[in-house]
């Protein structure tokens, strides 16, 4: 296919479970207002003994997919996972969107597969952005809803960026005081904060090991250049990196996405 299918959505609240197939390719979905235009749906992991993978209101198993404009959320009570967006493709955009929900938020579920996440807010309380997917977040902001951790990603060890958080801000609901970064799903997890800007909420040690010590001499977490309250890096994990100026300048969408796709979104 070498032309870009676009869907206009009006202002609405869809409530229903969206799949896009893997046969489908090429499609930017358009909201009419972020904040109106709204794909919700009530699964969680506890229903009929569901398990979290099924529990999506919208899952995208199609490359070359766009979403701009919209709200995706699992509006399940906090009674275990529920996914919101659940992706399966690869080369998948998402521009001025927003993910609401509570347990495991955003599910980035392919290995190899790249992500682009731009000027969107994802909230959630445990491990709301979680998965094996090579993922650039810019200019987001990550909202905690309780004291926990914001990431679990589960990077291959033949991957080398995993997670990437440039220039969004960190931010927490009244009375929450006590939140991780993230914590390592698979021993190889990579994540990494640059420029960011982290509200009184993080957690002096920053990383958690998933109460397993073996995770400390694997796990790839580390953070450059970033403000704010939680920022402060002398109460950091030992284990957590700190880069240089010129070790930051290697997170570019160019070299993040070149090993997996050889995609940059940005042309």
């Amino acid at each position: 296919m070498d032309y870009t299918v676009i869907i206009y959505i009006k202002n609405g609240t869809y409530k229903e479970k969206l799949v896009i197939p893997s046969w489908v390719k090429n499609v930017q979905l358009v909201g009419e207002d972020a904040e109106k235009t709204i794909i919700t749906y009530d699964d969680h992991a506890n229903i009929n003994k569901m398990g979290t993978f099924r529990t999506y209101t919208v899952k995208v198993e199609g490359n070359d997919i766009t979403f701009r404009d919209l709200t995706i959320e699992n509006n399940a009570a906090p009674l275990g996972q529920a996914v919101a967006l659940h992706t399966e493709g690869d080369r998948l955009m998402f521009v001025n969107c927003r993910f609401l929900g509570n347990q495991d938020t955003v599910y980035t579920g392919s290995e190899g597969d790249c992500l682009l996440f731009t000027n969107c807010y994802i909230e959630g309380t445990t491990d709301f952005i979680f998965g094996p997917s090579t993922a650039l977040f810019e200019y987001c902001e990550l909202h905690s809803k309780r004291d926990s951790y914001i990431t679990a990603a589960s990077t291959p060890q033949n991957e080398e960026f995993g997670y990437v958080f440039k220039n969004c801000k960190l931010t927490a609901a009244p009375g929450v005081k006590k939140v991780y970064l993230g914590r390592p799903w698979r021993p190889y997890a990579a994540t990494v904060f640059i420029n960011c800007e982290f509200g009184g909420h993080i957690r002096p040690e920053g990383w958690h090991n998933w109460k397993n010590p073996e995770n400390e001499k694997t796990a790839r977490y580390a953070e450059s250049g970033n403000t704010g309250e939680g920022a402060g890096t002398s109460g950091r994990v030992t284990w957590g990196k700190q880069l240089t100026k010129k070790e930051a300048l290697r997170y570019t969408p160019e070299n993040i996405f070149k090993e997996s796709s050889n995609w940059y979104p940005y042309k």
